[in-house]
């Protein structure tokens, strides 16, 4: 257990290592600005440079940001989950303030594309390992329990006050290469692991007991047992169909491959649920 934990908190400090590298390597001396609460920062931070000509940094507002929305995810998340997301908070904001903010390159659709695939993968392998990169991640999900829509309604509207913000303050084509690094990011996000909010598994297995046991004793999540038959071979096995939400699925991943190595399992988009599903 402990080396799980161990292993995902170095996995969301490599992340938001690579939030701060897509930020001061190509985002920021662009002004093209990233998604969800990192780009609502940056623009806060160029407002002040820009206009009122106050020096705040990106790393600062980030972490201001940061801090009455952890406080909500703490009471209507869970401990855990928010824990790792203070660590990504807390270690991108240090590299933000330690790391030079530099051009690279003075081609803005260069720095737009770079800092798209550097964020994309450092929100991608955080998502993927069952943490959070904070902000708009635990409003998303907060949004999502009260209203039962899909997270990715509620990254939209930030994302597009965002677009047009950039347009307004500063030329048309920084909203538009604003779009594009939020295009990029969004496709290497879906390329390492689903953004959706809830996905469906099937899992053929010959263990079906063991399994079910030791996901009830991690998630609460109701799980339908049906009789299979393998067509080559002929075995009989069993498919355990469940629900779960994106952030559950490094801990179901863990679990198959502890129990039954061996098992099929096949993870599909759920588009929508009637009836009951729990939701704390």
């Amino acid at each position: 257990m402990f080396l799980v934990e161990a292993k995902r908190i170095v996995i969301v400090i490599f992340g938001a290592v690579l939030n701060a590298l897509s930020l001061n390597f190509f985002l920021i001396s662009a002004n093209v600005y990233a998604s969800g609460f990192t780009g609502a920062a940056q623009l806060i931070s160029s407002i002040f440079n820009d206009f009122l000509e106050m020096g705040l940094s990106t790393g600062i507002i980030l972490f201001v940001l940061n801090i009455p929305v952890i406080i909500l995810g703490w009471y209507k998340v869970g401990k855990g989950f928010t824990i790792y997301s203070v660590v990504s908070v807390l270690v991108t904001t240090f590299f933000l303030e330690f790391l030079p903010v530099v051009a690279l390159s003075e081609d803005i659709i260069l720095n737009a594309v770079f800092g798209g695939v550097l964020g994309g993968a450092g929100v991608g392998i955080t998502l993927k390992h069952g943490a959070s990169t904070g902000g708009m991640d635990i409003v998303a999900m907060v949004l999502s329990r009260m209203k039962d829509r899909p997270i990715g309604t509620y990254f939209l509207t930030l994302n597009a006050i965002i677009i047009a913000m950039a347009g307004i303050l500063y030329e048309p084509e920084n909203a538009l290469y604003t779009l594009l690094t939020l295009y990029v990011t969004t496709r290497v996000i879906d390329a390492l692991h689903t953004r959706h909010e809830k996905v469906t598994a099937m899992i053929i297995t010959h263990k079906a007991e063991e399994l079910q046991k030791a996901i009830h004793d991690t998630m609460v999540r109701g799980i339908t047992i049906l009789p299979a038959k393998g067509a080559y071979t002929r075995d009989d096995k069993s498919m355990m169909y469940l629900v779960v939400t994106r952030y559950e699925l490094y801990d179901l991943e863990r679990i198959i491959g502890e129990v039954d190595p061996n098992a099929f399992t096949n993870i599909v988009q759920t588009t929508g649920i009637f009836g009951f599903f729990r939701r704390d």
